[in-house]
């Protein structure tokens, strides 16, 4: 697959999940420097927006869209992961209520896992992914063009229907 970033492209490396795949278990660190992994959220339905840079505009603007629907999503764990560093991630977390968690994947785990590492930038391809309670991807967008936001609403929609009770009334 290839990312556009105003008119050049960039191959990404490796193989990226699709809907219906299990989710690739990966390992970050979030701002406390403590590693996370996705088997830590096990039975949570979870929403992983992933930005190249956080001092980029549209990586700001992700951030803080998906930040705003964190507080409003019962029941969804909202991570936002990108390759900067903890320092980098912190800055921009100064001062604003976060209600996310933040995941600087510096050694590039979840870009491999994931599929997303653009070589020739050292940058994670802008993209969305929603995880059910089982672990299985149930929603995935990979923005093509790098300078694009993604799209807000479906990814929202997905977490929301991943989390709705089943004929049962048991949750999903």
């Amino acid at each position: 697959m290839e990312i556009n970033r105003k008119g050049t492209s960039y191959k990404l490396k490796g193989n990226q999940p699709k809907v219906g795949d299990k989710a690739p278990d990966f390992k970050a660190r979030n701002l406390a420097d403590s590693v996370v992994e996705l088997n830590d959220f096990f039975g949570k339905v979870v929403l992983i927006s992933v930005i190249p840079d956080i001092d980029t505009r549209v990586c700001d603007l992700q951030a803080k869209a998906f930040n705003k629907v964190a507080s409003e999503l019962d029941e969804v764990q909202l991570i936002t992961i990108s390759n900067n560093t903890k320092a980098q991630q912190a800055e921009w977390c100064a001062g604003k209520d976060i209600s996310m968690e933040m995941l600087h994947d510096s050694e590039l785990n979840f870009g491999q896992a994931y599929g997303l590492i653009m070589e020739e930038l050292g940058n994670l391809a802008r993209s969305v992914f929603v995880i059910n309670r089982k672990g299985e991807i149930t929603y995935q967008e990979i923005v093509s063009e790098m300078t694009s936001e993604p799209d807000y609403d479906k990814p929202i929609e997905a977490a929301k229907e991943a989390r709705e009770p089943n004929e049962s009334g048991a949750l999903k």
